[in-house]
């Protein structure tokens, strides 16, 4: 514990804002907070995700939704220590407001309110039936009628989107949906999930057979069921797909496989959906109140147009096409692009005994996988973090506690020692000739995933390939054409041609919303993802949060959801609270509906 005065302090502070909160005196809120400050709430106060810069803005949210959202408490979490470092003192919260229960985390510092991160957990009244709520399963006593669990689920799945509607359609079936459709079953929400796939997991398993998981286990448990403790680090794809696939019966999901949405026209008038499904051949028309693309964090497959494709004689694919190297072994392969994906399929086919060459049109960041983990991501994610007390919910909330706007501040000195200690590795790869950086402001990986979702290799051993030359590579050309059995590149170079793959990333996900619904319902939403930060492929103006992720759009009744593995747990929580107030009839004004930026 710290010290009583330090404590002391922020006890007062905390005490102060409950005061001012209560009273729905936003001027007195806003006081508290230092003047280059930070409110970040997902869901409490705002009905949304949303960040607030400075007591202005600060001031401004609290006078709209202190009122009609009315918090009743919010204090100290008395189980957890309050630290102190470099002057900042921060602590766990505990907050209630008329409408359910949370969880916070505040930053003090100069006697001031430097961060806040408020979140929703349980709305009261409509709480999971977890721990002591859990439900009793057998049935005592005596009844001739009753049905067993077997016939109960049975009975819901033959009746759901046949006899009754879903309140909430899933179209994905990936982790992004089966994660928050678990979240949904628990909250009683009547949901049905969508995937074209045969089964649930095959959205892994129909990748290139090399794939694995670049983030350690810590970081990538799903709600409820964490990965066994004898779980790989990284795991392989198609275990990753056998766990989806089990997750999704253990967690009693009403999942429909070999389904495919063709259609959707949102009724205003009914505050409804009507989307037509292609399922196995069978057409059915479900109208659900709320529709969630959960199609990852990536839109459609971004293929280049290119001339001469229509002549080419060998094979073209995308990186999502790609089976495998097994058909290609002698076969000289040209790989278009140098991140993650592009990395992967090279190291694959050269073992695999392919001339492979990789083509880097721009610079790519690098970081080692146990540089990442160690340096980046071992205080928060890591079985060191498990056994300091670091809970996988703890280290979410820490993770979230950090606003956007500064968060690669935190960063910018991790990959500094990283650079350092991986000297020789990034002085070889250089001189390689391959082109190198760290972000537009030396923050690395995390800030460009969050920016752009692109532009970086978290390196498994691919880069030892590139060093010493097994896989080729041709950094800073573009491609000029295609002949029938070439790649040219822009500067006249010939690289023949067996296959080409590529590994050229996808557009953004409101695509997916143009193809099934309208391009004027995806142009009145706008772009899905990054944060304004006016860096490469994140053009502003400024948002402050994942733009269109996880929260109400301008669209009523649509929403996106997606993301890595600990994107999909963490966030899954408020979407499915944001929907089940909505099943419930609860009011929910949002406050900061964004508007669209960069219409497609």
């Amino acid at each position: 514990m710290l010290d009583t005065s330090q404590h002391g302090a922020l006890q007062a502070l905390v005490t102060d804002l409950e005061r001012a909160m209560i009273a729905c005196d936003a001027q007195a809120v806003a006081d508290l907070f230092l003047e280059d400050s930070y409110w970040r709430d997902l869901a409490a106060f705002t009905w949304n995700l949303k960040t607030l810069e400075g007591r202005p803005a600060i001031a401004d949210m609290a006078a709209a939704q202190l009122p009609v959202i009315r918090a009743q408490a919010l204090h100290l979490d008395p189980s957890e220590a309050v630290t102190e470092a470099d002057g900042v003192t921060e602590g766990w919260l505990r907050l209630e407001t008329s409408l359910g229960h949370g969880v916070g985390y505040i930053r003090m510092k100069e006697g001031k309110i430097w961060t806040l991160l408020t979140t929703l957990h349980e709305l009261t009244g409509h709480e999971e039936p977890r721990k002591l709520r859990r439900p009793m399963g057998a049935e005592h006593g005596h009844d001739p009628n009753r049905l067993s669990w077997k016939e109960q689920r049975e009975q819901e799945a033959a009746s759901l989107g046949i006899e009754t509607q879903p309140y909430v359609l899933i179209i994905g079936g990936g982790q992004g949906g089966i994660a928050l459709g678990a979240r949904l079953r628990q909250l009683d929400v009547p949901t049905i999930v969508v995937d074209a796939h045969e089964r649930p997991g095959d959205q892994w398993r129909q990748r290139y057979k090399s794939l694995c998981l670049h983030d350690p286990v810590w970081y990538d448990h799903l709600p409820y069921i964490p990965f066994p403790d004898n779980w790989p680090v990284f795991a392989p794809k198609d275990k990753i797909g056998d766990w989806l696939e089990m997750y999704t019966r253990v967690m009693e999901l009403n999942y429909w496989s070999s389904t495919r949405a063709t259609s959707a026209q949102y009724d205003a008038a009914k505050g409804e959906w009507t989307v037509v499904l292609d399922r196995a051949g069978e057409e059915i028309t479900l109208h659900p109140k709320q529709l969630v693309m959960a199609t990852g964090m990536s839109g459609k497959a971004n293929v280049p147009q290119i001339k001469g494709q229509d002549v080419f004689k060998g094979e073209q694919q995308h990186s999502s096409q790609h089976p495998g190297p097994d058909a290609y072994r002698g076969k000289k392969v040209v790989v278009i692009g140098a991140n993650n994906s592009a990395h992967d399929i090279c190291a694959a086919l050269w073992e695999n005994g392919a001339d492979v060459t990789m083509v880097q049109r721009s610079s790519t960041h690098i970081v080692k996988s146990d540089s990442l983990r160690e340096v980046c991501l071992g205080a928060l994610y890591s079985e060191e973090a498990v056994a300091n007390g670091i809970t996988t919910d703890k280290a979410d909330m820490i993770f979230a506690s950090l606003p956007y706007k500064i968060m690669h501040e935190w960063h910018v000195p991790q990959y500094a020692e990283i650079k350092a200690r991986d000297a020789d590795f990034y002085s070889a790869l250089e001189k390689a000739g391959f082109m190198l950086d760290f972000g537009d402001d030396e923050s690395g990986l995390f800030m460009k995933y969050l920016r752009r979702g692109s532009g970086y290799y978290i390196d498994v051993g691919a880069c030892d390939l590139v060093i010493d030359g097994s896989i080729k590579l041709q950094s800073g050309k573009g491609i000029s054409h295609l002949t029938e059995t070439s790649v040219v590149l822009d500067d006249g170079t010939d690289l023949p041609a067996d296959l080409v793959v590529y590994a050229t990333g996808y557009g953004s996900m409101n695509g997916w919303a143009a193809d099934l619904i309208s391009q004027e319902v995806a142009d009145k939403v706008g772009k899905c993802w990054g944060l304004g930060s006016d860096t490469t492929k994140d053009p502003g103006p400024w948002e402050g949060e994942q733009r269109n992720m996880w929260k109400p759009t301008m669209q009523d009744g649509l929403w996106f959801h997606g993301g890595n593995l600990h994107q999909s747990r963490h966030y899954s929580r408020y979407l499915a609270l944001q929907l089940k107030a909505r099943h419930a009839g609860i009011d929910t004004p949002v406050y900061g509906l964004a508007p669209p930026h960069h219409l497609s």
